[in-house]
């Protein structure tokens, strides 16, 4: 891996008139101590390095540059004074994001497959945040002041392109900074066009719109996860592995699901969705894997998943609300139930349920246990899955100008328990998940999924 370029991207002067900050909500540090969010963008490019250096890259600086100056939480930093006082974001006309250019030898075809490849050959495509700083001001009290953002490009001569983003959850969540790439490829491929805002309008920054009566639930979150250690690390000797449930396969499960409830003369109202089915069919699959690799016919204890439910219709935030507006679902069964062969509807149940209650009951509830659970379902021991970003996201519709993405990866998963979730590349109404396995857990898993699915024809 060469290094081509390390430089800054600033906001375009006069953007931030005077230093500001931005209070950070609840559901902003509920995501403290979360490793990084990372996400990879794979597109074809068949064009040689030194017309990558000359165009592509003084293009999407600039275009980056233009889209900082409507998201510019981004460019900002994440100020942490000591408690009780609570953090927030930081900005000033002279903040930047670090940007760095980068070439590599790797066999493009090879990282935009679905089979099983190293984490580590992603995690060289991706830029690191810079290094916490710690101040103190003039009562001698210590701030530490952490940056949001960074953001590599890398060049395979005459074949791709890799985007490669790594920011901070607590700044934003999937929904807000899917809205920042979708303006930055607009701004990208229309060479700045003043269009821009008609296409995509701008973010929201209001606060006021996130009901915390006395800044309780804030105060709460910061007093539990002051000090706490970031969770979970990427895990070594695994694999990356692309899993697609077709649209005929979704198909499916949900009439498979649909009879059986039926059959069982089902009263319970369920959302039988495709998320539900695709993620109770994926988590019977690490169940069924789990029980394979133990060789423990009969697990006990319950197994969770947990997926994150975007709150913004329920609260009635504009679609364009930026920051954290997503709260933690968490649906649990018994390994053994799972297992059997009616596991797909036992997890849809569990499933659906979570979703039904958020229709029915609202947001928000219960927020002050959101805590206690996770530390409960993170104990040494405990089976839980844990589902990142959403097939809703539309990610392959980012396009820089060079076209639609070849693959794009959620790089930071097999972190805490994660797997990612997208819309199918090839085909709307298909599903794709993203896994992190080793090479026996994968040869064991891709049995389990694939008969799992021929059965239900």
């Amino acid at each position: 891996m060469k290094i081509l370029e390390d430089s800054l991207v600033f906001l375009p002067h006069g953007s931030v008139l005077n230093a500001s900050t931005l209070p950070l909500t609840f559901l902003d540090i509920y995501w403290f101590g979360f490793p990084p969010m990372q996400r990879l963008f794979f597109y074809d490019f068949p064009y040689p390095t030194s017309y990558f250096m000359q165009t592509v890259v003084p293009n999407l600086k600039s275009s980056l540059s233009l889209a900082l100056q409507h998201f510019f939480p981004f460019a900002g930093n994440l100020v942490l004074p000591p408690p009780p006082q609570l953090p927030y974001i930081h900005f000033k006309d002279s903040n930047s994001v670090c940007f760095i250019a980068k070439e590599s030898t790797v066999d493009f075809g090879h990282l935009i497959g679905d089979h099983g490849r190293r984490v580590e050959e992603f995690q060289v495509l991706l830029p690191k945040l810079q290094p916490a700083n710690t101040s103190t001001n003039g009562n001698g009290m210590k701030k530490l002041e952490k940056s949001l953002m960074a953001i590599q490009v890398t060049v395979f001569p005459n074949a791709g392109i890799a985007l490669g983003v790594t920011f901070n959850h607590v700044v934003a969540d999937g929904r807000a900074f899917i809205h920042f790439m979708k303006s930055w490829a607009f701004l990208n491929r229309s060479q700045g066009d003043s269009s821009f805002l008609n296409n995509f309008p701008p973010p929201d920054f209001n606060r006021d719109l996130i009901k915390d009566p006395q800044g309780l639930l804030a105060s709460t979150f910061v007093k539990d996860k002051w000090g706490t250690e970031e969770l979970g690390t990427l895990p070594t000797n695994k694999l990356r592995v692309t899993f697609v449930i077709k649209r005929s396969q979704v198909e499916l499960l949900k009439n498979w699901v649909t009879t059986k409830l039926m059959e069982e003369n089902e009263s319970e109202k369920l959302r039988i969705s495709t998320f539900v089915v695709t993620c109770a069919y994926m988590w019977v699959c690490l169940n069924k894997l789990q029980e394979n690799e133990t060789k423990h016919p009969s697990p006990s204890g319950d197994s969770h998943i947990i997926f994150s439910a975007d709150c913004r219709h329920h609260l009635k935030l504009p679609a364009t609300y930026f920051g954290n507006c997503i709260e933690p679902r968490f649906a649990t069964a018994k390994k053994t139930e799972l297992v059997k062969e009616k596991g797909v509807i036992v997890a849809a149940k569990a499933i659906g349920r979570q979703v039904m209650e958020l229709e029915e009951v609202g947001a928000l509830r219960e927020a002050e246990k959101w805590l206690s659970k996770q530390k409960e379902i993170l104990k040494p021991g405990i089976h839980f899955i844990s589902i990142a970003a959403s097939p809703k996201f539309g990610v392959y519709e980012i396009d820089f100008g060079w076209g639609r993405p070849r693959k794009t990866e959620v790089a930071h998963i097999g972190s805490f328990g994660s797997i990612s979730m997208a819309e199918s590349r090839e085909e709307e109404g298909g599903v794709e998940f993203g896994l992190a396995l080793s090479q026996e857990e994968l040869h064991s898993f891709n049995d389990v999924f694939h008969r799992g699915l021929q059965h239900l024809q």
